[in-house]
């Protein structure tokens, strides 16, 4: 049985478990309670009523936290000669083609997000194995098969990620660091959220949105109220 550490001890002494809290005071909280020698990640994680199961009931998009990330996104700019330079301009900090796709098939996925163009998308469908479990694979619905490479990659550093809803119902994805303002936290998971709620699915009834939790890196959980996003 695994034993809860002084640290964990104290977070815990801090959230009421039968209380759900309103954003900034939930993004106060996780805060509050973030205790490592690093810059946490801060996550959502959002429980919603549909079943993923059911091609009417998918439940995946993209949004742009008005914060960013706070991560330094690594880009990969899959594209011809003629885009290279629109590529560098805008930020990607990796550029090619045939080099890349080599060094792919060789087992090398050391960035967050790869971006390319429709005529090379066909190079791309030999490396779903090795992409796909990563979630890198390019995809038009998330931007990141485009011909304005130039603002897909622009977008990616500013802080647009892409989220799927999971086998369980569940989306679960990083809005920001422990270090931003509670503010700043608590504006990038309103974000989301309304982003969610503009995307329920037609086949999904009842109450959309059932639960909504938010955590930083090795802290407890804080359950955020619902209320207004629940259409």
């Amino acid at each position: 049985m695994a034993k809860t550490t002084k640290k964990l001890k104290e977070a815990l002494a801090k959230v009421d478990k039968n209380k759900s809290y309103s954003l900034v005071d939930a993004s106060a909280l996780i805060k509050d309670m973030t205790n490592v020698n690093f810059d946490a990640s801060v996550d959502l994680a959002v429980r919603l009523n549909v079943d993923p199961r059911k091609a009417n009931q998918m439940v995946r998009g993209v949004v742009t936290l008005p914060h960013g990330t706070g991560k330094d996104v690594k880009v990969l700019a899959l594209v011809t000669p003629d885009k290279e330079e629109d590529a560098k301009a805008a930020g990607a900090d990796y550029i090619g083609l045939d080099e890349y796709l080599a060094k792919i098939k060789g087992g090398w996925t050391d960035v967050d997000v790869i971006i390319t163009m429709p005529s090379v998308m066909g190079k791309l469908g030999p490396l779903g194995r090795i992409l796909g479990p990563r979630g890198l694979m390019p995809n038009p619905k998330t931007g990141t098969v485009t011909m304005d490479v130039a603002k897909a990659v622009a977008d990616v550093k500013a802080g647009k990620i892409d989220f799927k809803v999971d086998k369980t119902g569940i989306v679960h994805t990083a809005i920001g660091k422990a270090s931003f303002d509670t503010d700043k936290i608590a504006e990038n998971a309103k974000e989301l959220l309304t982003t969610l709620v503009k995307l329920k699915p037609t086949g999904a009834k009842g109450v959309y949105i059932k639960s909504i939790y938010m955590s930083s890196t090795m802290s407890p959980s804080v359950e955020v109220d619902a209320k207004g996003f629940t259409e």
